[in-house]
């Protein structure tokens, strides 16, 4: 048996020490850690349904129907009619919401990098590796 922590355990708490870091990053602005989430995943896939957004954004349903509408109010994301399927809204970013990811993107590639500073670019390329293969496996 090892002292060291499972782990798991350690994911966890990187996990809630960047979330930590990146309220504290976006306090000013007013949103949430998983709202610039949301929108940072609409700026990779412009257009998306509420059911895929949330799943990308990693929250449930619920959640995603109060992060959406708060979003939404702000301005920083717009639904229409998905003219496919017109009982489906779509979600996309605003001129707003691309704005406010200008301003915002800098400060949390910032802190990304203060996470990684003790690691070279080739350990960097291995933790990415490492984690995506972990998320994979999970999924």
């Amino acid at each position: 048996m090892t002292d060291a922590p499972l782990l798991l355990y350690v994911v966890k708490q990187l996990e809630l020490a960047t979330r930590a870091r990146l309220d504290a990053v976006l306090k000013e602005s007013g949103v949430t850690a998983l709202q610039y989430t949301a929108l940072s995943v609409l700026e990779r896939r412009p257009t998306m349904s509420a059911a895929d957004l949330a799943r990308a954004s990693f929250v449930r349903a619920q959640s995603a129907a109060d992060l959406i509408g708060a979003l939404e109010r702000r301005g920083l994301i717009e639904r229409r009619t998905d003219p496919d399927n017109r009982r489906r809204m779509l979600i996309s970013l605003t001129a707003e919401g691309r704005t406010f990811l200008d301003t915002y993107d800098p400060r949390v590639e910032e802190l990304e990098e203060q996470m990684l500073a003790d690691l070279g670019p080739d350990d960097r390329k291995a933790f990415r590796t490492f984690l995506d293969t972990a998320r994979r496996a999970l999924s």
